[in-house]
């Protein structure tokens, strides 16, 4: 059985060298060793592992089928030292190699992509794996370990996870290009009367804020039709009707070209979101990386909303 120890280690090394060099005299100038080294480590190598590497033929060396397989599988022995390489200084920086995120609807089409690309800008060999979920699967998720972390709509109660919130929104009504509340300064619920809604379908514990809101205000609608949050606006854009949405998700997903009006909405609807992880993530590095960026996103979106 082949023995595989530090020296056999050093002879794959000085046997990947021989293979792309084509010769022991080319190899031995690469490596700085002498010609004579070259060929006793290949022997070496040759015997440890019990099979030839290179046929001899009037002065050349002719890799053996063997010798092209052995050389591959060292090739992928180096990329996966390169990866714990990676590993370990994200883990030195970090404080954990990879991270994996559950988060809601409203913050998964822009936000938390953002906070995931600085995190890669970071350490591009940082393992990530992100989900999208209801406030209440996120939860369930990072309770169970099967997350990480949790991007949730507040306010939660958990028995298990840390609740750090981290930013209030007001929502704001998207009208279509044309409509007759598009010249409104701000849209009352009022101005909801006889207007078709669209609004989210995403299962929630409670009902719908907005359907709560015109019910107490006896506002009676047209109409409503119910999506999936990630079609809201392009609904809107298409004049199914209008909505009232949290900001964040309203500017992720619109464009320029969408030809929506972001108005304010009053009465004030508030939506709250944070993040949730285990006791044992308390003092994990990476979150205060997120904590940073996550602030100074919140930031550029109050100014992007400003200026529309």
């Amino acid at each position: 059985m082949a023995d595989v120890n530090i020296h056999s280690l050093k002879a794959l090394a000085i046997f990947k060298t021989l293979f792309e060099a084509g010769t022991a005299s080319q190899a031995a100038r690469t490596l700085g060793i002498t010609q004579s080294g070259v060929s006793r480590s290949l022997a070496q190598l040759e015997e440890n592992l019990g099979i030839q590497l290179f046929l001899r033929e009037k002065n050349r060396l002719v890799a053996t089928p063997e010798a092209r397989e052995l050389y591959d599988e060292i090739l992928r022995l180096m990329g996966n030292i390169e990866e714990l390489r990676h590993s370990v200084l994200a883990l030195k920086e970090f404080g954990t190699s990879r991270l994996r995120i559950a988060a809601v609807p409203g913050l998964s089409f822009g936000f938390v992509p953002r906070l995931v690309a600085a995190l890669l800008k970071e350490n591009r060999q940082f393992s990530v794996s992100l989900d999208m979920m209801s406030s209440h699967e996120v939860q369930l998720a990072v309770e169970s370990s099967h997350a990480d972390i949790g991007f949730v709509t507040l306010p939660i109660t958990s028995r298990v996870l840390r609740v750090e919130p981290w930013f209030t929104t007001e929502a704001v009504c998207l009208v279509p290009h044309g409509h007759a509340l598009a010249a409104r300064e701000r849209v009352d619920v009022e101005d909801l009367r006889d207007q078709h809604l669209v609004i989210s379908n995403q299962p929630s514990i409670s009902t719908n804020p907005l359907l709560e809101l015109t019910s107490q205000h006896r506002v009676q609608i047209a109409g409503k039709t119910e999506a999936n949050i990630g079609t809201i606006t392009a609904l809107v854009a298409n004049h199914v009707g209008i909505t009232v949405i949290n900001p964040i998700t309203a500017q992720d997903q619109l464009a320029p070209s969408d030809g929506v009006v972001i108005r304010p909405f009053s009465p004030s609807m508030t939506f709250s979101f944070g993040l949730v992880y285990r006791d044992n993530w308390k003092q994990a590095r990476v979150l205060d990386f997120l904590r940073e960026r996550g602030r100074a996103l919140v930031g550029g979106y109050g100014a992007e909303y400003q200026g529309r």
